[in-house]
Protein backbone atom coordinates (compact mmCIF):
# COMPACT_ATOMS: atom_id res chain seq x y z
CA UNK A 1 0.00 0.00 0.00
CA UNK A 2 1.23 3.49 -0.84
CA UNK A 3 2.43 5.59 2.14
CA UNK A 4 0.11 8.49 1.26
CA UNK A 5 -2.92 6.18 1.21
CA UNK A 6 -1.96 4.83 4.64
CA UNK A 7 -1.64 8.38 5.93
CA UNK A 8 -5.09 9.31 4.62
CA UNK A 9 -6.64 6.24 6.30
CA UNK A 10 -4.91 7.11 9.57
CA UNK A 11 -6.15 10.69 9.31
CA UNK A 12 -9.72 9.51 8.77
CA UNK A 13 -9.43 7.22 11.78
CA UNK A 14 -8.14 10.07 13.94
CA UNK A 15 -10.96 12.31 12.83
CA UNK A 16 -13.51 9.61 13.72
CA UNK A 17 -12.04 9.27 17.21
CA UNK A 18 -12.14 13.06 17.68
CA UNK A 19 -15.77 13.20 16.56
CA UNK A 20 -16.71 10.42 18.95
CA UNK A 21 -14.95 12.18 21.81
CA UNK A 22 -16.68 15.45 21.00
CA UNK A 23 -20.08 13.74 20.88
CA UNK A 24 -19.38 12.09 24.24
CA UNK A 25 -18.40 15.44 25.75
CA UNK A 26 -21.61 17.09 24.49
CA UNK A 27 -23.64 14.18 25.90
CA UNK A 28 -21.98 14.58 29.32
CA UNK A 29 -22.74 18.32 29.30
CA UNK A 30 -26.37 17.65 28.45
CA UNK A 31 -26.67 15.00 31.18
CA UNK A 32 -25.05 17.34 33.70
CA UNK A 33 -27.47 20.11 32.70
CA UNK A 34 -30.49 17.83 33.11
CA UNK A 35 -29.24 16.71 36.50
CA UNK A 36 -28.77 20.32 37.59
CA UNK A 37 -32.29 21.20 36.48
CA UNK A 38 -33.77 18.29 38.42
CA UNK A 39 -31.89 19.19 41.56
CA UNK A 40 -32.76 22.91 41.52
CA UNK A 41 -35.17 24.87 39.29
CA UNK A 42 -33.39 27.53 37.18
CA UNK A 43 -33.52 31.12 38.35
CA UNK A 44 -34.20 34.08 36.05
CA UNK A 45 -30.51 34.58 35.27
CA UNK A 46 -30.14 30.95 34.20
CA UNK A 47 -33.24 31.15 32.04
CA UNK A 48 -31.93 34.30 30.35
CA UNK A 49 -28.58 32.63 29.69
CA UNK A 50 -30.28 29.55 28.27
CA UNK A 51 -32.49 31.72 26.07
CA UNK A 52 -29.50 33.65 24.76
CA UNK A 53 -27.66 30.42 23.89
CA UNK A 54 -30.76 29.03 22.16
CA UNK A 55 -31.15 32.21 20.10
CA UNK A 56 -27.50 32.05 19.03
CA UNK A 57 -27.86 28.43 17.92
CA UNK A 58 -31.08 29.16 16.02
CA UNK A 59 -29.72 32.33 14.44
CA UNK A 60 -26.65 30.82 12.80
CA UNK A 61 -28.35 28.86 9.99
CA UNK A 62 -30.97 31.56 9.31
CA UNK A 63 -28.81 34.62 8.80
CA UNK A 64 -25.46 34.87 6.93
CA UNK A 65 -24.28 37.56 9.37
CA UNK A 66 -23.18 37.42 13.02
CA UNK A 67 -26.13 36.88 15.34
CA UNK A 68 -27.54 40.09 16.74
CA UNK A 69 -25.91 42.21 14.04
CA UNK A 70 -27.93 43.88 11.33
CA UNK A 71 -26.58 43.51 7.77
CA UNK A 72 -26.90 47.26 7.16
CA UNK A 73 -24.75 48.01 10.21
CA UNK A 74 -22.16 45.49 9.03
CA UNK A 75 -22.07 47.04 5.55
CA UNK A 76 -22.17 50.75 6.39
CA UNK A 77 -21.74 51.13 10.14
CA UNK A 78 -24.61 52.04 12.44
CA UNK A 79 -24.99 55.77 11.55
CA UNK A 80 -25.23 55.17 7.79
CA UNK A 81 -27.02 51.85 8.22
CA UNK A 82 -29.78 53.63 10.14
CA UNK A 83 -29.86 56.36 7.51
CA UNK A 84 -30.32 53.77 4.75
CA UNK A 85 -33.21 52.25 6.67
CA UNK A 86 -34.86 55.57 7.48
CA UNK A 87 -34.81 56.76 3.84
CA UNK A 88 -35.97 53.46 2.33
CA UNK A 89 -38.94 53.92 -0.03
CA UNK A 90 -42.10 51.97 0.70
CA UNK A 91 -42.34 48.91 -1.58
CA UNK A 92 -44.69 49.53 -4.49
CA UNK A 93 -46.25 47.00 -6.84
CA UNK A 94 -45.75 47.84 -10.53
CA UNK A 95 -47.98 46.39 -13.22
CA UNK A 96 -46.29 43.74 -15.33
CA UNK A 97 -47.54 41.60 -18.25
CA UNK A 98 -49.24 39.16 -15.87
CA UNK A 99 -50.27 41.56 -13.12
CA UNK A 100 -48.74 43.71 -10.34
CA UNK A 101 -45.25 42.77 -9.16
CA UNK A 102 -43.39 43.59 -5.95
CA UNK A 103 -39.60 43.98 -5.70
CA UNK A 104 -37.97 40.68 -4.73
CA UNK A 105 -34.56 39.10 -4.14
CA UNK A 106 -33.28 38.07 -7.60
CA UNK A 107 -31.24 35.29 -6.00
CA UNK A 108 -34.42 33.50 -4.93
CA UNK A 109 -37.16 34.73 -7.26
CA UNK A 110 -37.02 35.12 -11.05
CA UNK A 111 -40.64 34.36 -11.96
CA UNK A 112 -43.60 36.74 -11.94
CA UNK A 113 -45.60 34.21 -9.91
CA UNK A 114 -43.29 34.60 -6.90
CA UNK A 115 -43.40 38.42 -7.01
CA UNK A 116 -47.18 38.86 -6.99
CA UNK A 117 -48.51 40.77 -3.96
CA UNK A 118 -49.63 38.62 -1.06
CA UNK A 119 -52.30 39.12 1.60
CA UNK A 120 -49.74 40.28 4.19
CA UNK A 121 -47.76 43.49 4.02
CA UNK A 122 -44.14 42.92 3.05
CA UNK A 123 -44.74 39.43 1.64
CA UNK A 124 -45.49 38.19 -1.85
CA UNK A 125 -48.15 35.63 -2.69
CA UNK A 126 -45.46 32.91 -2.49
CA UNK A 127 -44.52 34.09 1.03
CA UNK A 128 -41.28 35.78 -0.07
CA UNK A 129 -40.09 38.96 1.59
CA UNK A 130 -40.19 42.17 -0.39
CA UNK A 131 -36.52 43.02 -0.98
CA UNK A 132 -34.63 46.11 -2.14
CA UNK A 133 -30.90 46.30 -2.85
CA UNK A 134 -28.89 49.30 -1.69
CA UNK A 135 -25.63 51.11 -2.37
CA UNK A 136 -24.15 54.14 -0.62
CA UNK A 137 -21.88 56.90 -1.90
CA UNK A 138 -20.34 58.76 1.04
CA UNK A 139 -18.76 62.08 0.01
CA UNK A 140 -18.56 63.68 3.44
CA UNK A 141 -14.76 63.59 3.39
CA UNK A 142 -14.83 66.02 0.46
CA UNK A 143 -17.47 68.33 1.94
CA UNK A 144 -20.25 66.46 0.18
CA UNK A 145 -23.20 64.49 1.43
CA UNK A 146 -24.41 60.92 1.34
CA UNK A 147 -26.29 59.45 -1.62
CA UNK A 148 -28.27 56.27 -1.05
CA UNK A 149 -29.43 54.25 -4.07
CA UNK A 150 -32.30 51.77 -3.76
CA UNK A 151 -32.40 49.18 -6.53
CA UNK A 152 -35.61 47.16 -6.97
CA UNK A 153 -35.85 44.04 -9.13
CA UNK A 154 -39.14 42.72 -10.54
CA UNK A 155 -39.14 39.59 -12.74
CA UNK A 156 -39.82 40.49 -16.34
CA UNK A 157 -39.61 44.23 -15.66
CA UNK A 158 -35.98 44.51 -14.65
CA UNK A 159 -34.60 47.17 -12.33
CA UNK A 160 -35.99 50.38 -10.88
CA UNK A 161 -33.89 53.02 -9.09
CA UNK A 162 -34.78 55.46 -6.31
CA UNK A 163 -32.10 57.77 -4.91
CA UNK A 164 -32.02 59.77 -1.71
CA UNK A 165 -29.52 62.51 -0.83
CA UNK A 166 -28.80 63.26 2.82
CA UNK A 167 -26.56 65.35 5.05
CA UNK A 168 -25.59 65.42 8.68
CA UNK A 169 -29.07 66.55 9.76
CA UNK A 170 -30.67 63.44 8.22
CA UNK A 171 -27.99 61.19 9.73
CA UNK A 172 -28.65 62.62 13.19
CA UNK A 173 -32.40 62.32 12.73
CA UNK A 174 -32.02 58.62 11.91
CA UNK A 175 -29.81 57.91 14.94
CA UNK A 176 -32.76 57.09 17.18
CA UNK A 177 -34.26 54.31 15.05
CA UNK A 178 -33.57 50.63 15.67
CA UNK A 179 -32.31 48.24 13.04
CA UNK A 180 -34.24 44.99 12.89
CA UNK A 181 -33.64 42.12 10.49
CA UNK A 182 -37.42 41.71 10.10
CA UNK A 183 -37.95 45.31 8.84
CA UNK A 184 -39.89 45.78 5.59
CA UNK A 185 -38.63 45.93 2.96
CA UNK A 186 -35.60 43.72 3.48
CA UNK A 187 -32.55 45.77 2.48
CA UNK A 188 -29.52 44.02 0.99
CA UNK A 189 -26.29 46.01 0.65
CA UNK A 190 -24.74 45.46 -2.76
CA UNK A 191 -21.33 46.32 -1.29
CA UNK A 192 -21.34 43.08 0.72
CA UNK A 193 -23.27 40.87 -1.72
CA UNK A 194 -20.99 38.03 -2.79
CA UNK A 195 -20.78 37.40 -6.53
CA UNK A 196 -23.04 40.34 -7.35
CA UNK A 197 -21.20 41.23 -10.56
CA UNK A 198 -21.29 37.69 -11.93
CA UNK A 199 -25.00 36.90 -11.54
CA UNK A 200 -26.69 35.99 -14.82
CA UNK A 201 -29.80 37.79 -15.98
CA UNK A 202 -32.16 37.50 -18.91
CA UNK A 203 -31.96 40.03 -21.72
CA UNK A 204 -33.59 43.26 -20.61
CA UNK A 205 -32.94 42.57 -16.90
CA UNK A 206 -29.23 43.41 -16.84
CA UNK A 207 -28.55 45.30 -13.56
CA UNK A 208 -27.36 48.90 -14.14
CA UNK A 209 -25.21 48.67 -11.01
CA UNK A 210 -23.01 45.83 -12.30
CA UNK A 211 -19.29 46.66 -11.80
CA UNK A 212 -20.24 50.13 -10.52
CA UNK A 213 -20.58 49.39 -6.82
CA UNK A 214 -17.28 48.98 -4.95
CA UNK A 215 -17.02 46.29 -2.30
CA UNK A 216 -17.08 47.11 1.40
CA UNK A 217 -13.70 47.91 2.87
Amino acid sequence: MRPDATLRRASRGAASVEHAALAALIALIVIAGIAALRSAPPDSASRELGGAIARRIACAPRHPVPCGRNPLALAYGFPLGKLVRSLAPAPVAILGPSGPLLPVDFRRCRQASCAAPGPSSGLTASNRRVTVFTSVEDLRSSAGGVRVSYWSYRPGLGWDLVQRDAGQAEIQAAASIRLNIEDVPALVALETLAGRNHARFSRGEEPPWRWRVPGAR
